[in-house]
């Protein structure tokens, strides 16, 4: 086996166990039927989706930590292991609350492969040729998203709604397989210990603010008391958090990285970005429903475009890497993707959705940019045996990002609504807001020019 292959196939192995956190979007087609056939409301349904997204967001960092002390491939293995049993066990559940903790598990296992998976990929090329794997590692990531809502329409209806789960086990085998056949990775990078202590702290504050984000369009008296609580728990472990980090030998991540701009103003890029572009998912199915009579399963795909603009851009962002730099790409990416978003809001009936499938490419093809550039950048922000914990961020600030955006503009749309706005007037005003505000990000880092326009 040559060397070249040899990387590709480990490359891509990498890509396969990474793709199966995006691939969750085939769940959304088995909602119904999962609340169905264990006898639940389907209000009930958000906790499914809650357990699991909170569960491996909170523990992102410190499996990026992780994996920097005992070695990528081990946790990455071990979320696999984890992931694999998850989808088997979700598919026997019994018993709603059996399906919850099993969520749970699977939170555990996407946890630990998504957080080490891009420094992994990082590691593997050298630095000249990075742009290539950073650009096939986006395509096949964005390829779940893609194919996730396809495969699990015809899945449950083939099947039953455990298939959307247990279809995903073969993909971690392989993965899995592919790895220890190529046996490319040490097992150790260094010798420091995990801060215990910072690692609970650290998993509780990121928790219980994402409770507090959660939590915001519950805002009746009872629900903002709540929201307090979150808030000021989330403060205290955060605080703590950072008095402990400053006082121990080995911390979890370095915090005087924070004073560095340009690594601060592209993690607030991909947070803003990535809220923005969940409006799409969001929203865009409702429009269609009031707009036209197409089909769930055709409206289906045509959110499927977005992802396609944004596996395209993958591949393309690689070979831009290495003549625009990735921070040019990055800035390109987000006025691409700002642009995309602000043209989905001239749709106006059933025969604007030719319009609508170039807006939605477009879009995402911005965001497969900006992806590409990031990822390139943060983990080459920080030094070599902090890559796990580099990678882990840039997979924290999406899900930041998309869980803000999922309850942020509910509240807005809902505010809306209730000063007698039609859907349509503010749908358009939703996509306008968020494009409009990816621009006016944009211009407001503007005066610190080497974090956009410096060739790296």
């Amino acid at each position: 086996m040559s060397n070249s292959f040899k990387m590709l196939a480990v490359l891509v192995a990498i890509s396969l166990g990474a793709m199966i956190g995006p691939l969750d979007t085939s769940v959304n087609v088995a909602f119904p039927y999962i609340v169905k056939d264990l006898n639940q409301p389907l209000e009930m349904i958000r906790y499914v989706v809650i357990c699991y997204v909170l569960t491996y967001s909170s523990l992102m960092l410190v499996c990026g930590k992780l994996g920097d002390i005992h070695g990528q491939r081990r946790i990455f293995f071990i979320g696999l292991i984890i992931s694999s049993a998850s989808f088997i066990l979700i598919s026997l559940s019994w018993s709603f609350e059996s399906l919850l903790f099993f969520r749970f598990l699977q939170g555990i296992g996407t946890g630990l492969t998504t957080s080490v998976a891009p420094a992994m990929m990082i590691a593997l090329y050298p630095e000249e040729k990075r742009g290539y794997a950073v650009g096939l590692f986006t395509f096949i990531f964005a390829m779940g998203g893609l194919l996730g809502p396809i495969a699990g329409g015809v899945l449950v209806e083939l099947f039953g709604w455990q298939a959307v789960f247990w279809f995903r086990t073969p993909l971690a085998l392989a993965s899995f397989i592919i790895l220890i056949v190529t046996n490319s990775f040490e097992r150790r990078q260094n010798k420091t210990s995990l801060d215990k202590l910072g690692a609970i702290l650290l998993i509780l504050s990121i928790l219980m603010w994402l409770l507090a984000i959660n939590q915001l369009h519950n805002l009746n008296q009872n629900g903002i008391l709540y929201i307090f609580c979150l808030v000021t728990s989330a403060s205290a472990f955060t605080f703590w958090f950072i008095r402990q980090e400053n006082h121990t030998e080995d911390p979890i991540i370095n915090l005087s990285i924070f004073r560095n701009t340009e690594f601060v103003i592209f993690n607030l890029a991909s947070c803003f970005t990535y809220l923005a572009t969940f409006s799409v998912i969001l929203f865009i199915p409702f429009f269609l429903y009031q707009i036209s009579t197409l089909s769930t399963y055709d409206a289906g795909l045509i959110l499927a475009i977005g992802f396609f603009g944004t596996s395209i851009a993958g591949i393309l962002g690689g070979r831009l890497l290495n003549n625009l730099g990735s921070r040019r790409l990055g800035f390109a990416g987000i006025v691409i993707t700002a642009t995309g978003l602000c043209a989905v809001s001239l749709v106006n009936g059933p025969d604007d959705i030719p319009w609508m499938l170039l807006a939605l490419f477009i879009q995402g093809f911005g965001t497969g940019l900006f992806q590409t550039s990031y990822m390139y950048s943060i983990t080459g922000m920080l030094p070599s045996d902090q890559r796990g914990v580099s990678g882990s961020i840039t997979m924290l600030t999406r899900t930041i990002g998309v869980v803000s955006g999922v309850t942020i503009l509910t509240l807005v749309f809902s505010w809306l609504d209730a000063a007698g706005n039609e859907f349509q007037e503010s749908f358009k005003f939703i996509f306008n807001l968020v494009g409009g505000g990816l621009f006016l990000f944009l211009l407001t880092t503007l005066p610190w020019p080497q974090v956009w326009f410096r060739k790296i």
